[in-house]
């Protein structure tokens, strides 16, 4: 009995003592002719790092040293290494054709690494041509509009190229979106619009627009690129219905951005 625990516990070691360098046929060969189980020696294969022949000949002189089949088919898959990971594709287009991250009408730009990100509206309070004899003294006539956001900067900084996407309400046009220069003042920026939609402009209010080219990527999803000769300082995107129909102030939202270079 004790003869046959030493025998268990001899092979055991020798496993162990294989396993803790590089593996190769020479070393497969020795735990044949120790007697070890082809069980234990595949998995000794499988758990240590090894270099093997496994040319026709090296195959050969394994089998001729009573290496069973199943030992060098383990040796043959070792040496074959890992099966290679599938390459990485881009993200498929959503069922509805939106791309991947545009699932809710709002505003959004493209990060540096192509994926859209969720632009973060802020609030903008206006006040209308008529209102204030101060307001009609700047030159602002009948229709137009008086834009005023807190804080001086955006929170949001961007570098060129800048690219936005629009996902616009059921029944609304992106020629209905004001793209505008914002003013920055000591602790504002101010932007000079119309009530009536880009379509209804006239007079100075064109002052603070800006024309844009919008592409189609999807139904109601619309791209627009913003050209580095507009330089750095601070945008807006304004969505239509954003300034209420009353002659008194009144706020309503914009997607605002600060680009820095």
């Amino acid at each position: 009995m004790r003869k046959s625990l030493f025998g268990v516990f001899f092979l055991v070691f020798c496993s162990f003592a294989i396993a803790q360098q590089a593996m190769n046929n020479d070393a497969v060969v020795k735990m044949v002719k120790a007697g070890l189980s082809d069980d234990l020696i595949i998995t000794t294969i499988n758990a240590s790092p090894g270099t093997y022949d496994v040319s026709a000949d090296g195959i050969i002189a394994l089998k001729a040293a009573g290496v069973d089949d199943k030992v060098v088919a383990a040796i043959v898959a070792k040496a074959a290494g890992p099966a290679a990971p599938p390459a990485a594709s881009a993200p498929a287009p959503a069922a509805s054709g939106r791309p991947p991250g545009i699932d809710d009408v709002g505003a959004y730009y493209k990060d540096k690494n192509g994926a859209w990100i969720a632009l973060m509206p802020e609030v903008v309070n206006f006040k209308t041509g008529g209102v204030m004899k101060s307001i009609a003294s700047a030159g602002i006539v009948k229709g137009d509009i008086n834009g005023h956001i807190q804080g001086r900067e955006a929170k949001l900084k961007l570098t060129f190229p800048v690219v936005l996407a629009v996902y616009v309400p059921e029944g609304t046009d992106i020629t209905e979106y004001q793209l505008l220069h914002l003013r920055p003042n000591s602790d504002s920026r101010e932007f000079r619009s119309v009530t009536g939609g880009v379509m209804h402009v006239s007079g100075g209010v064109k002052r603070d627009l800006i024309d844009y080219q919008p592409e189609k990527l999807a139904p109601r999803v619309y791209e627009i690129t913003l050209d580095p000769s507009l330089g750095r300082g601070e945008y807006g995107l304004l969505p239509p219905g954003a300034f209420g129909s009353s002659n008194m102030g009144s706020s309503g939202k914009i997607y605002s951005m600060s680009i820095v270079e």
